[in-house]
């Protein structure tokens, strides 16, 4: 099982890296390349390429969640693995477990999904999912960072810190069981983590560097031993990246 789980997400950031590199969007952060590769693009193809239609970007949001959310999970499938030989756990538990979880975070794909897509249309960002003011990038950063500190933030992370709390109070047997509370745990994660998706608008969608940045400190987020000393620190980062984006544009003027 473990095996099969460390495949899929290799292979989902395999798929990653290939769109990435195909799509030209391993450019980002190299403006004068990403530039040129734009201008050869035939202008009659912006709205009608796969970025902008929802399967597509689906697709690719799904897979995206494979590669950065699942190894956020080995913590919780290490406790749930404890409690296969000292409790009532079992395999196919696990199995539900990992299926409740994936279940939650496609779920969130097909949000965002449409959440780029109205962006795109407005005009907020551009097809790479970029935003193109830095208003709106600034604007982001500071309200990701602002969440770090909030009560809803508390609350979803200490699940997620500690999931043998929450088998102890939603314990449930079985395939059934596992696939329930893993529900409940995507749920919970998925409101610790989604502003560090929210920030893809300022780093890029598919933006290789954005995508591990993201996936390593919600890993480090998730682990007992650290997790808890690196919410508000981190979230202070972001708010002063955000004033550091807000600022910029008077300086360079």
């Amino acid at each position: 099982m473990w095996l099969g789980f460390f495949a899929l997400i290799l292979w989902a950031w395999w798929v990653m890296y290939t769109m990435s590199t195909g799509m030209g969007l391993d450019l980002i952060g190299r403006p004068d390349e990403m530039a040129a590769r734009m201008a050869a693009m035939d202008p009659r193809m912006d709205m009608a390429m796969p970025m902008a239609e929802f399967w597509p970007l689906f697709g690719m949001w799904a897979i995206m969640m494979a590669a950065m959310m699942l190894p956020t999970l080995v913590p919780t499938l290490r406790v749930y693995d404890d409690l296969i030989s000292s409790a009532t756990g079992s395999r196919a538990g696990w199995l539900g477990l990992v299926l409740g979880y994936a279940l939650v975070w496609i779920g969130f794909a097909a949000l965002i999904t449409a959440v780029q897509l109205a962006l795109l249309f407005g005009g907020v960002i551009d097809m790479l999912g970029i935003a193109r003011s830095p208003w709106v990038s600034a604007g982001l950063l500071l309200v990701v960072g602002a969440f770090q500190f909030t009560r809803a933030k508390e609350i979803c992370h200490g699940v997620c810190l500690s999931p043998m709390s929450y088998f102890l109070g939603h314990w449930r047997p079985g395939f059934g069981g596992g696939l329930r509370m893993g529900l409940g745990l995507g749920a919970f994660c998925a409101g610790c983590c989604w502003g560090f998706m929210a920030l893809g608008f300022v780093g890029g969608m598919m933006s290789l560097l954005w995508m591990g940045l993201a996936t390593f400190f919600m890993v480090l987020e998730k682990l007992p031993q650290i997790g808890q000393r690196l919410t508000r620190p981190l979230g202070l980062c972001l708010i002063l990246s955000g004033v550091a984006v807000f600022v910029s544009p008077f300086f360079q003027g």
